[in-house]
């Protein structure tokens, strides 16, 4: 499985986030967080800006919906031109009829987990979800230390996507790093979010280069 590197624009200039997104177009996708100061105390953009970023990026939008009340949202960001969509499983009513809403206007679907949530109750779900998102760190801010006590819930997730056979990637958000990455592939992660990694580089798209390829060495 393909190592992919997704640099959220958390990191970027708000002032100039076209610009940003053009920065950062040799890597995958581009990470988009979506915040409501009410499921994480940050705010930080919505529907119109997003849609306004789909329409501008060289790369297709990831949105991490770090939001309350995704069944309700969360649809009209695949509908804003999101190519991957990912609502958090602790904010989400319905997950299964919520993913499959995703797949049907035509963006992958992932649940979000902070890390203290198990994995284990959505492995069964596999085949109604397109991406497991593991946060290394608390949602809400970015900058923060990559959490080591989650490479165990990577590995069951990873271990429970290969028995099943299913194309299900595994995406860590938080702290990834050219010290971290390793580690998290190793795990069984093949999707990494990279902010302040990724943005506060000297050359970032040499650093885009080097974090996949030190994913890549450890990909599952």
């Amino acid at each position: 499985m393909a190592a992919l590197i997704a640099p959220s624009i958390l990191s970027a200039d708000f002032a100039n986030l076209e610009r940003d997104l053009g920065r950062i177009a040799d890597a995958d996708y581009a990470h988009v967080d979506v915040m409501d100061n009410h499921f994480v105390p940050n705010l930080t953009l919505g529907l119109p800006i997003f849609e306004r970023l789909a329409k501008v990026s060289p790369i297709p939008l990831d949105a991490h919906l770090m939001i309350e009340n995704p069944d309700r949202w969360a649809p009209e960001f695949a509908e804003a031109g999101a190519a991957s969509v990912t609502f958090h499983a602790e904010a989400a009513q319905a997950p299964v009829r919520l993913a499959r809403e995703l797949r049907k206007l035509g963006a992958r679907a992932g649940v979000a987990l902070r890390p203290a949530t198990p994995v284990e109750p959505y492995l069964d779900l596999l085949a109604e979800i397109d991406m497991i998102l593991v946060m290394t760190v608390e949602p809400g801010f970015g900058g923060q230390s990559f959490i080591e006590g989650t490479l165990p819930k990577i590995r069951r997730a990873r271990e429970a996507v290969s028995e099943s056979g299913l194309d299900v990637w595994i995406q860590v958000d938080g702290g990834v790093s050219r010290d971290t990455i390793e580690r998290a592939a190793d795990a069984g992660a093949n999707v990494f979010v990279a902010g302040s990694a990724v943005y506060g580089a000297e050359d970032i798209p040499a650093e885009i280069a080097t974090l996949r390829e030190l994913a890549a060495k450890h990909t599952h």
